[in-house]
Parts: structure tokens; C-alpha cells; sequence
């Protein structure tokens, strides 16, 4: 739809686009795209294990529990524990084959600080198996 501007005489020429033809030929365009596009397929491609009936699995690992409280204080397995325990039994831990699993289990508002001691020795001992576990 056009605004006209002024009066229009008859027999002057149109200076308004019929743009109705212009719009068929586009979507007959988006048609025809849209066709030819080749369908998608969401595939991934894993290299899974293929399973041995055979053998038997393997046992579970071992898991050690770290608990540190609100005020720092910590827990191996719910017994108490020093930070200069922590050390022995952590270094003792990272000499098992295969080495058991640590989780570090901070209380919700147990100070940074004391979660960051307790990984950076678990690192320090060689322990690669560290977990933290969501806070209570």
C-alpha cells in the first residue's frame, strides 16, 4: 500500500513498484532451498569398549573421606585427624597401587583455606584420584 502524493492524471505513468512479483520469486526461492537442503543427522561417534563376558569386573576402589568442618577442623573416615596426620596419611595413600579415591567433603561454610590445604597436600603426596563433594 502507497501513499499517493498528490492527484493522479490520467494517463501519466505509475511511479509506485508492484513488488508482488518480487515476493513470489523470493519465496519460490526459500521453497526451493529449503528442498534441496539435505537433511541433518545428529550422529556422534564413540569408540566405546567392547565388553569381555569373560572376565570379572574389577572391584570397586577404595574411598577415603575427608570431612572438613565449619572451623577447619578435619576427619579421615569420620575420625578426627591434625593437619600433620593428614600429611602421613595421605603420603601412605599415594603409595597404595592402585590408589584410592579421595573425596573432600567441606562443610557449606568451611573456609577456603582449609579446603585449598587439604587438595594442594593431597597434590603435594602425588594423589591423582581427588574428588570434592558437595558441602552439607
Amino acid at each position: 500500500m502507497a501513499m499517493s502524493a498528490g492527484p493522479v492524471v490520467e494517463g501519466e505513468p505509475m511511479s509506485d513498484i508492484n513488488t508482488t512479483p518480487l515476493i513470489d520469486v523470493m519465496l519460490v526461492l526459500l521453497i526451493m532451498l529449503i528442498v534441496t537442503l539435505p537433511p541433518t543427522r545428529h550422529a556422534v561417534k564413540l569408540d566405546t569398549p567392547i565388553p569381555n563376558h569373560d572376565q570379572t569386573p574389577p572391584p570397586p576402589p577404595e574411598v577415603v573421606r575427608i570431612h572438613i568442618d565449619y572451623d577447619g577442623s578435619l576427619s579421615w573416615n569420620g575420625s578426627p585427624i591434625g593437619l600433620a596426620e593428614l600429611d602421613i596419611q595421605l603420603a601412605a595413600q599415594s603409595r597404595k597401587d592402585p590408589q584410592p579415591e579421595i573425596h573432600i567433603e567441606p562443610y557449606r561454610t568451611a573456609k577456603y583455606g582449609a579446603v585449598a590445604h587439604v587438595m594442594a597436600s593431597a597434590q603435594r603426596n602425588g594423589l591423582t584420584k581427588l574428588g570434592v563433594m558437595g558441602g552439607t
